[in-house]
């Protein structure tokens, strides 16, 4: 749990779009699990899905390199 902790701490955008990404994928297999996708059409909307978490966790840390260099 410590070594998890450190990591965390040490990346936490990485860390922060990994829980994010999870959350969303999980979402999309439920809400798609009755619609009759391929496994090609699954397979590219997680990785849309895995790729859109991370460009929102970008987006969210551009507040952040903004506050630090105003303060």
């Amino acid at each position: 749990m410590n070594t998890l902790k450190s990591f965390a701490s040490r990346h936490p955008r990485l860390t922060a779009w990994v829980v994010l990404a999870i959350g969303m994928v999980v979402i999309l297999l439920w809400a798609s699990k009755d619609v009759g996708l391929l496994p090609t059409q699954l397979l590219a909307l997680v990785v849309a899905t895995i790729l859109l978490a991370g460009a929102c966790v970008w987006i969210i840390g551009w507040e952040d390199a903004e506050e630090k260099a105003e303060g």
